[in-house]
Order: structure tokens, then C-alpha cells, then sequence
């Protein structure tokens, strides 16, 4: 493998130089394939009706994903698959958005684009009129993040790896091309980022052996749905023990009332050497995160998640000082590298909490992972939802195997549904994440399940509104 100019000589703060596909880990041998068509879709599931998913902000989310298809006509029929995650009303929206980037797309060459994924990155974040729409945040941002790993998937499954692996495999040179430096550059140069991945090689294939062994390290939010009676969240919970998870987590901060019951019956129920985390889903201002935390501090919950605004960063620093040895997380709702910048410079976090699909896909995620090493602060990623969990699986063990070098006080959330839509579901074992061997990026949904769940018009869908018209 042939490595790219140097990046500390050759890499710009805001351009990382285009690799030639045999520098890149996704060579292969090279034809004239092209991008022919970006299917959407927008794909539903009812957890509402039983309360799957609800917290203090989302009441009666539906778990939803705007789903996008790169075609192509390659020989072996490859196709990149990708998405974002939504709860509902609103992921018309979102599948509205990933359609608008569709003219940057087809035509494109297969062998160029999985050379350099951070091609199709910055020319969507790019595109002037459409970045008036963020920049670089919201609804416009998630649908270049969603078509942004379609990209990654595509080159795995054409470089014959899990992405974990591709990533891990990667030449450090050519891997730190693959950020956009632009706004984050006084906080993390293009050299550091190439010593911190030439660092993290040391010792790579040795942990990627471990990893294969023993998996990666899961909590699970099941039990603790804000909707779920307290005999439901006990069962969850001992279950959960019995399972091998050493960390559960609650949703907190509709009534303080409510929260102390329920935390005196999850505490209990674990016993005192489980770790219980709580997440308020944004609910509170500042002064409230402190007040009601301090009042759950009794049932000594591990972090405090999503206290207030993910926009607020001297919030968050505030809550931290205030609430202290309960730790602060955040970074679900976190729009994109420039906030978790700030909220790492600020010393507002102890746990960073990146998601797959908020951001602008795997080429920004990778620009977090690296300001978390710079600054030590372990990610333990937002999961759950539609397919999260199969997707950040990949970028936890790349991190572990090739970047930071540790799975210390770093854990992947894991909700148990809906996994049976993914033709590469995550595997559980013991209350951690077995490591994927499947080529790709773990995105691809069952074509089953796209045709049942397709709404409006759906096999379910359509059975339901026939339901209610028949009820009427």
C-alpha cells in the first residue's frame, strides 16, 4: 500500500488532498463504474403504541429512518447503504433532503468515490446554496451524513472489510485526509491528527485479536424508557444484570417525584456494583439540572446526560462544576465538530457521546474521535434507534483498535429492537458488542422490511390506515 503526501506537509486547514484509489485501503481493481441512481426511502416503525423509545422530551417517538441507496453498475452489483434517524413526523422532510443532493452524486465514479469518500464530503457541505439551509447543521447536515456513510459502506463492501477494520487498516496519511479541518484547526492541527493515528497503529493488530475475542463493551438503555411501569423497568433491569451488562441507563426529568421512585427501584434492583446513568433529554435549564441531579445523587447515577441544550456549552460547564463526581455527558443532538470542539475546550463533558448519524457521516465523526483523544475524554457513542446500533459499533472499535488505544470507562449503547430489519444485526454476548466480520458499514435494511414499513404506502402502513377506516 502507498501512502499520500505526508499530511503535515502537504494538508491544508480547510482541504485534505484527493488520494489516488492505490493509496487509499479501498483499492481494488479499477473500471469505469459510475453512481446510476439515489433510491430513498422513508421507513417507519410504530414503537409509539408501546411506548418504545420515550423519554421527558419525546413522549411518543416512532422510530424512523430516511433510507438512501447508492446504485451502481458495477459488475458485482455493489450498492452503498445509508441513513439517518428521525422519530416520526418530519422524516418526509429529511428523505426531502437526501433527494436534493442527489445531482451531486450520480454519474459519479464507484472507484474515485470509495478512493476518497471525503470527496462526496466536502463537495455536499460545499454546495453554497444548500449550506445556507445549515451550515453544516440540521436537517440539510443529517442528509449528507446519511448519504456520506452509503459512501463508506460502498467502499467496505468493495474493499471486502467491516469498516472498522477498513479504517483501522487504513494508512494514517491517508486517514487523516479524510477530515475537514476548517473551524476545528486551533484545536486539533492536521499534524496532531496524523501522530495521534500514527500512535494509535502501535500495538493495532494486537487489540484487533482481542477485540475478535472478547467484543466491545455495551450498556443498555431497555429498561429504563420513561414510559415503562416499575415493574416493567425492575424486570428489565435484573434481566439486563442477568445478561452481563455492568452499566444500565434511565430516562429522568418529567417529575423528580417519579425519577426517585423509579431510581430506588432500579438501584435495587442492580444492586450497588452496576452502574446506572440517567438522561434527561435536554429538559431542563441549567440551574434545574443541577437541583434535580444533586436530588438524584443519592442513588449514585454514573453520568447525567443531556442536562440542558446541546447548544449550550457554558451550561454544560456549569452543570459540571455544580454536580461533580456525577459525570456530564453529551453529543447526540451535538450538530456537528465545531460544537463538540467548543465543549471540549470548555472542559463542559467528561463523556462525549457522538452519534452516526447527526453529524456529517464518518468523515466528521472521525474529526471528533480524534478531538476526544486530543483532549482525553472517552466516547461512549449514542446508540439505539434505527440501525445506530449497527452503525457506531464500526467507529467505537475503530477507535479502540487504531486511535485511543483503550475500551477504559467507554461503553456503546444498546437497545434491544428493531435489529431484525438489518441483514447485519449487531450481535450481544455477554453485555458486549461482538465484533461484525460482514464487508460494509452493518446499514443494509432487509428488503422485507423496506416494503412492509415504507410509508405511507407500506404492507404496513396500508393495513393499519385500512385498520382505522374500517373502525371509523
Amino acid at each position: 500500500m502507498t501512502s499520500v503526501t505526508p499530511v503535515k506537509e502537504a494538508l491544508s486547514v480547510n482541504q485534505a488532498p484527493v488520494p489516488e484509489t492505490a493509496g487509499s485501503p479501498t483499492a481494488v481493481p479499477t473500471g469505469s463504474w459510475r453512481i446510476t441512481a439515489v433510491d430513498t426511502y422513508d421507513i417507519r416503525f410504530p414503537t409509539s403504541r408501546e411506548l418504545d423509545g420515550s423519554d421527558a422530551m419525546n413522549p411518543d417517538p416512532d422510530y424512523s429512518a430516511a433510507y438512501v441507496v447508492l446504485r451502481t453498475d458495477a459488475e458485482d452489483g455493489a450498492e452503498g447503504h445509508g441513513f439517518t434517524f428521525t422519530i416520526g413526523r418530519g422524516n418526509d422532510v429529511q428523505v426531502a433532503a437526501i433527494e436534493a443532493l442527489r445531482p451531486h452524486l450520480v454519474g459519479r465514479p464507484v472507484d474515485t468515490l470509495c478512493a476518497d469518500p471525503g470527496s462526496v464530503s466536502r463537495d455536499l457541505t460545499g454546495d453554497s446554496q444548500l449550506r445556507w439551509l445549515g451550515p453544516e447543521k440540521g436537517v440539510m447536515h443529517m442528509a449528507i451524513g446519511a448519504v456520506v456513510n452509503a459512501v463508506w459502506d460502498l467502499a467496505a463492501k468493495r474493499a471486502r472489510k467491516p469498516l472498522w477494520q477498513l479504517l483501522a487498516d487504513a494508512e494514517p496519511a491517508w486517514l487523516a485526509g479524510q477530515v475537514d479541518y476548517r473551524y476545528i484547526a486551533d484545536a486539533l492541527s492536521p499534524a496532531e491528527a496524523l501522530a495521534l493515528l500514527e500512535r494509535g497503529r502501535e500495538g493495532a493488530p494486537q487489540r484487533a485479536e482481542l477485540l475478535r475475542a472478547t467484543g466491545y463493551p455495551g450498556y443498555t438503555t431497555s429498561p429504563g424508557w420513561l414510559g415503562y411501569s416499575d415493574e416493567k423497568l425492575t424486570r428489565l433491569a435484573r434481566q439486563a444484570v442477568a445478561d452481563g451488562f455492568r452499566q444500565i441507563k434511565l430516562k429522568v426529568g418529567a417529575d423528580l417525584n417519579d425519577d426517585i421512585r423509579r431510581c430506588r427501584a432500579a438501584r435495587a434492583a442492580v444492586g450497588p456494583d452496576v452502574r446506572i446513568a440517567i438522561d434527561a433529554n435536554q429538559r431542563w435549564n441549567v440551574d434545574e439540572a443541577i437541583e434535580w441531579t444533586r436530588a438524584l445523587a443519592e442513588f449514585d447515577p454514573y453520568w447525567i446526560e443531556e442536562p440542558t441544550s446541546p447548544d449550550d456549552v457554558l451550561g454544560h460547564a456549569a452543570i459540571r462544576k455544580a454536580v461533580t463526581p456525577v459525570k456530564v455527558a453529551t453529543g447526540e443532538h451535538v450538530q456537528n465538530r465545531i460544537i463538540f470542539k467548543q465543549l471540549l475546550q470548555a472542559g463542559a463533558i467528561d463523556v462525549l457521546q457522538l452519534d452516526a448519524a447527526r453529524v456529517g457521516g464518518v468523515n466528521e465523526n472521525l474529526a471528533i474521535l480524534l478531538l476526544a483523544a486530543k483532549y482525553g475524554v472517552p466516547v461512549c457513542p449514542h446508540a439505539g434507534g434505527v440501525g445506530l446500533c449497527e452503525l457506531v459499533q464500526h467507529l467505537s472499535m475503530f477507535d479502540y483498535v487504531a486511535l485511543s488505544g483503550t475500551t477504559e470507562d467507554r461503553v456503546i449503547e444498546y437497545v434491544d429492537h428493531l435489529h431484525q430489519h438489518f441483514i447485519d444485526p449487531v450481535r450481544i454476548e455477554q453485555g458486549r458488542y461482538a465484533v461484525p466480520t460482514a464487508p460494509g458499514f452493518s446499514a443494509q435494511m432487509r428488503r422485507e422490511s423496506i416494503d412492509a414499513y415504507r410509508y405511507p404506502d407500506g404492507t404496513f402502513w396500508a393495513a393499519d390506515a385500512a385498520g382505522k377506516e374500517a373502525k371509523a
